[in-house]
């Protein structure tokens, strides 16, 4: 008996050896995706990035997320994403690295709870298959090398789903109040994303937990309790505060965070907002042509010669494996949704571990796959990161249910099949519409037929066989998550594959829009400039990248440059107030009409020429180093006048003439 009991130790041993040498690897393999020529990528999303910088000049822009160093007006999105990434350029200082390691060292954490997650509800080869389904996820990858705060967010959502599932197995209030926590610090960190796993977390300890229904029912009212505390405290206290004394609410037309929660971030992305795709306006303006305006080089594509995406494309059910979306998450998904069915067939009863997973995890699945098919607002392709999470948790935990299905016999043999066989459809249907990887697909057709052979005949090999049909899938997106490294990767809207947009450079503009702005800088400053402020846009577009090269620029519209933050008379007291004199008008965003305050400044103040602030011994100069830059003739890539130009004018003496406006 006791030599029996060694040689079962020693084999216990090395196969948990086994298990944590394939977790270690799988943990390495996603940090190298995420931080590998990580630094190139710049400053990302250089909107949160100047709102970083403005945050570390005062503890009153830290508390209430200031865009701009002067406090007009705040990030649209809560706080906690901003303060890590805060917190680390305050201790490492303020670079690319801070801002974007971060986000990629959550990705890996995220790794190794999904790993935890499922291997404690279907086994260690489950729980290693999600972690390495998780890790190369294409648009996981693609927030994982940014600064969005999405990583942060699935996260605290993944987490909060692992204390739920505790709660659910145990009974004891303690877990599910963690798990409301962390839900309600994801909704600190993305407004109402995070709570698309509560109905699923509510539901599962309801039905699950070991303990008398009115119980249940107490422990889900306290927990509910928990997470409104905990989501809603940093939004009352900022709109608790006196408007006079905080910045104005980006994004929102009466200067609340709880209306930014629920109509901007809320239900306008479900029902359809402006800025959506369809929904971007175009406001007929009556321009004064005796205002020269300053012609910024802006490209037709980003400087790789690819299109950028910024939405997804119509509505619909196969909507996640369209041209827009599908690259970034379809890979997989087939798989999940019979892994669905096949955890369903594989539960005994309410105790087992497998249907409090099935609910929470799928449930989470099933939230993000419906939203993200049939949302009407604004869907940017890397909002498909959100789905990965529930997409690897139901690869690994349908491969463990499908396994043992088949040893079951009957009609549920033919799940594995199934599954395999729509996958590689999906994946045949993205490869061949990206011309990419297409000497794979004689691969992908034999390994998951062999494998499909395998499980049908061989009841011996039935998980090793399962496991290798996996990979076979898994290998497309992993390579088309190392694509992520070709390109500087683009910030505002980051995305992988092929095809997928490169940024222009560390700024996120390219190098005459950045002399254009170091010109415009020097010039303010050389000609008395506001107190408060050196220059003010009229969105945030403009000026983060100034923001980013050291000068205190605010914007008068917030992102979208249309926030009734300023009038003509509250501009006007921050003109007579020396607070504000320049003010530059133009960009991406200028044909959405601005606000009240930008119409003032069209009609109040004096243009300045641009030979006034870019000396005419620099601009033919300039120009041959644009040429050089960006490796095509300049004429190929400018606008003509339009929306994308700049104009800067000068208040100074105009407060009367603002005012009356």
């Amino acid at each position: 008996m006791a030599q029996q009991a060694r040689v079962a130790t020693g084999a216990l041993r090395q196969r948990l050896g086994v298990e944590h040498l394939a977790l270690t690897a799988v943990l390495a393999f996603s940090a190298v995706l995420n931080v590998r020529l990580l630094g190139r990528n710049g400053y990302g999303n250089i909107y949160y990035s100047a709102a970083v910088k403005s945050m570390l000049g005062s503890l009153h822009n830290f508390l209430f997320v200031s865009f701009d160093p002067g406090g007009l007006i705040a990030v649209d999105k809560p706080p906690l994403g901003l303060w890590v990434q805060a917190l680390s350029a305050k201790l490492f200082g303020l670079s690319p690295l801070s801002l974007l390691l971060p986000e990629a060292i959550l990705g890996v954490v995220a790794v190794g709870a999904m790993y935890a997650i499922v291997a404690r509800r279907f086994g260690a080869v489950a729980g290693i298959a999600s972690a390495f389904a998780l890790a190369v996820f294409p648009s996981f990858v693609a927030v994982s090398r940014d600064n969005n705060l999405d990583t942060l967010l699935i996260l605290l959502m993944l987490l909060g789903c692992g204390a739920a599932l505790r709660a659910t197995e145990t009974g004891r209030l303690s877990w599910l109040a963690w798990s409301a926590t962390l839900v309600g610090l994801a909704f600190n960190t993305k407004a109402l994303a995070a709570y698309l796993v509560m109905p699923g977390i509510a539901v599962a300890y309801l039905v699950c937990a070991p303990l008398p229904w009115r119980r249940r029912l107490w422990h889900v009212a306290v927990a509910g309790i928990v997470l409104v505390l905990v989501s809603f405290s940093w939004l009352e206290y900022v709109d608790l505060t006196p408007a006079s004394q905080r910045p104005y609410v980006g994004d929102t037309t009466d200067n609340s965070e709880i209306d930014l929660v629920f109509n901007y971030n809320g239900v306008g992305r479900v029902g359809g907002e402006v800025g959506g795709p369809g929904r971007i306006p175009v406001a007929p303006r009556q321009v004064n042509r005796s205002h020269p305006r300053r012609h910024v080089v802006v490209g037709l594509r980003r400087p790789n010669g690819r299109p950028l995406v910024p939405f997804g494309g119509p509505t619909g059910p196969l909507r996640l494996l369209d041209s827009q979306l599908g690259g970034q998450g379809g890979w997989l998904l087939p798989f999940a949704l019979v892994g669905v069915v096949a955890i369903a067939l594989a539960v005994r009863g309410r105790r087992d571990p497998r249907l409090a997973a099935l609910i929470v995890l799928g449930g989470w699945f099933a939230a993000e796959l419906l939203l993200l098919s049939f949302s009407k607002g604004i869907i940017h392709p890397y909002y498909i990161s959100a789905l990965g999470p529930g997409t690897a948790a139901m690869v690994g935990g349908g491969m463990a249910a499908m396994t043992g299905l088949v040893r079951r016999g009957s009609w549920r043999r033919a799940l594995p099949a199934l599954a395999l066989t729509a996958t590689v459809a999906a994946q045949y249907l993205l490869l061949h519409r990206e011309h990419y990887l297409t000497w794979y697909l004689p691969v992908l057709f034999a390994g998951a037929a062999l494998c499909a052979c395998a499980l049908m005949l061989l009841q011996r090999w039935l998980l090793p066989a399962m496991a290798v049909g996996v990979a076979v899938l898994l290998f497309a997106p992993l390579v088309y998550s190392t694509t992520m490294w070709q390109v500087p990767g683009e910030g505002t809207f980051p995305a992988a594959g092929p095809h997928a947009a490169g940024s222009h450079g560390r700024l996120g503009i390219n190098a005459a829009a950045v002399r254009f702005n170091l010109d415009l800088i020097d010039y303010a400053r050389a000609h008395r400039p506001g107190i408060r402020w050196l220059v003010l846009t009229d969105a945030s577009t403009v000026a983060a990248p100034m923001i980013l090269l050291g000068a205190d620029v605010g914007s008068l519209g917030g992102y979208n440059g249309t926030d009734p933050a300023l009038d003509g008379p509250a501009l006007a007291q921050l003109v007579e107030r020396h607070d504000a004199r320049y003010v530059l008008l133009g960009g991406a965003y200028w044909s959405r009409g601005g606000n009240h305050a930008t119409v003032a400044v069209e009609r109040a103040c004096r243009g300045i020429s641009q030979t006034a602030i870019r000396p005419a011994a620099r601009v033919a100069a300039g120009r041959a180093s644009e040429r050089r830059h960006l490796r095509v003739p300049v004429r190929s890539v400018v606008l003509p006048p339009g929306p994308d130009t700049l104009t800067l004018y000068d208040c100074m003496g105009r407060a009367a003439a603002l005012a009356a406006t």
